[in-house]
């Protein structure tokens, strides 16, 4: 077999970054599932596994200078990007390596244990040896106490569409050549069978919509997805069984939505669910009930539960800041979830206290209206929710700001130069959250014009076109791409003026404007 192991190497993979990774929300979800770990107040080390362009890696280093990170990825153009990036970012505490899953153990350069490892997209893209070589790497090289992060496609969520997967990548390999062409000959051929009126469609009508959804998709992104030669979406108790190899035990999801999702349940499913005294089978079943594709997990090498007090401890120096405008975020809840799931009058008192900047658990509480009407349980639930729907971000602490702001702003710098050329880098690193915020080309492209002094909307806009115009780039509207330097102009003005009013506090509250 190749170096490629089976694994798509045609097309390049995207360069998103992914929340889930960040070291300060782990934390916190290791605390709502009952885990002690101590998260700041020591040198950490952290290490992801198929790191892919490494840009997640690259922008937690970035924002968690004080964490040493060290990533592997087995395609060579991979590692070397990270490796650009983490240059022009002048990051000193990454580290990136060319190596399969059964090399990188032997690393003579890594460290002797890891207090974090994390696998985004990868566990269920390859072989049960390479599976086997992962849970040898964490047996060797996780901490005791260390926690694990993995997400995977799983069953039975997946089983209607792996003929379709099957469909796709047997017509992909009829023929030789680039892969982007023969992406678009497979997904081609499936669409005539589909309009064939063929009984696998015509009897899974779900497939008929996984399929239209991945039409408009990035071919980099399904490339990856769906044609490899390894695609194996697994079954949850199958996973926690393959990592307890590893002494791992199951701590819960990063998924942080359980209060709210477990309203969408019928009687009978909570009697169900509720019957079951397992946990690890309670999950399993969990997982046929809801039909869920695509699992976020957190695992952990020698469980210390908390004890009651010292959980409300670790709640009360909590600290939280919303990532999206108080508003905006509002206006999102009421549309995403009934009144049942979350209560506006619980909400709204805790947005209110969170829209003035970052604050810990205790000054919430302090606040008068909070204190008053909250109880303990719905301050904590509600934070929960807020973190799981993405709206609200565990905070680092203050100590430690000035050093952060310094590293997140020579990356930010580096992402919005490249914002010049092409709008693959689309997300910002926060020295407030120690995570990522995203940002488009338009709004990188404002912040450069911002840094250069320009203190206006129109100014901002300006500057962008200026960047823009001469490499013959034209914005859309409404589908249609403006043609003349004034309409394109307007719209580069209406968008600076959204961002002022929206993302551009955002990001001054989270320092990644400073």
């Amino acid at each position: 077999m190749s170096w490629t192991q089976g694994y798509v190497d045609g097309l390049d993979y995207t360069f998103d970054f992914y929340r889930e990774l960040t070291p300060s929300l782990l934390g916190f979800a290791a605390l709502c599932r009952g885990q002690k770990f101590a998260f700041e107040g020591r040198p950490l080390k952290y290490c992801e596994l198929g790191c892919g362009q490494g840009f997640s890696t690259n922008l937690l280093a970035a924002a968690n200078p004080d964490i040493e990170f060290y990533a592997n990825d087995f395609n060579p153009a991979h590692i070397a990007g990270a490796r650009s990036l983490a240059n022009d970012a002048a990051l000193a505490n990454v580290h990136f390596y060319e190596h399969a899953f059964a090399d990188f153990t032997d690393e003579p350069a890594l460290p002797d244990g890891f207090d974090i490892i994390s696998l985004h997209g990868v566990y269920s893209w390859i072989s049960a040896k390479n599976r086997g070589e992962i849970a040898d790497f964490i047996f060797r090289k996780l901490k005791p106490g260390g926690l694990v992060f993995i997400s995977y496609n799983t069953l039975p969520g997946w089983s209607s569409v792996l003929p379709l997967r099957r469909i796709l990548i047997d017509r992909a390999n009829r023929s030789s050549g680039p892969l982007q062409a023969r992406i678009e000959e497979a997904l081609a051929f499936a669409d005539t069978l589909l309009n064939s009126d063929a009984g696998y469609f015509k009897n899974n009508p779900s497939v008929k919509t996984h399929f239209g959804q991945m039409q408009p998709m990035s071919r980099n992104y399904l490339a990856h997805e769906y044609f490899n030669e390894d695609w194996h979406p697994m079954y949850f108790a199958d996973v926690v069984r393959e990592l307890s190899a590893a002494k791992l035990s199951f701590l819960g999801s990063v998924d942080l939505l359980d209060v709210v999702e477990s309203q969408l349940l019928s009687p009978a499913q909570h009697d169900l669910l509720g019957g079951e005294a397992d946990p690890i089978q309670r999950e399993a079943l969990k997982a046929i009930v809801t039909n869920e594709q695509f699992r976020r997990d957190l695992f952990v090498k020698g469980a210390i539960p908390h004890s009651v007090r010292s959980s409300a401890g670790g709640w009360i120096d909590a600290r939280f800041a919303l990532s999206r405008p108080r508003d905006v975020v509002a206006a999102a809840l009421k549309r995403r979830f009934t009144n049942q799931q979350l209560q506006e009058a619980v909400y709204e008192p805790l947005l209110n206290v969170l829209s003035g900047g970052p604050v810990t658990v205790r000054e919430i509480l302090s606040d008068g209206i909070v204190g008053r009407s909250l109880s303990w349980g719905q301050v904590t639930d509600t934070l929960s929710t807020l973190v799981g729907a993405g709206y609200l971000q565990p905070c680092l602490q203050a100590e430690g700001q000035a050093k952060r702001d310094k590293s997140c702003a020579a990356f930010n710098a580096a992402v919005c130069r490249s914002a010049k050329d092409s709008e693959t880098l689309q997300f910002l690193a926060s020295p407030v959250t120690g995570g990522g915020v995203r940002l488009d080309r338009f709004e990188q492209l404002f912040l450069l014009a911002i840094s250069d002094g320009k203190e206006q909307p129109e100014e901002w806009a300006i500057y962008a076109w200026s960047v823009l115009a001469p490499q013959g780039q034209k914005l859309l509207k409404e589908g249609k791409t403006l043609e003349t330097d004034e309409e394109n102009l307007t719209e580069l003005f209406a968008r600076a003026n959204a961002f002022t009013n929206n993302l551009l506090p955002v990001c001054r509250s989270l320092r990644i404007v400073q």
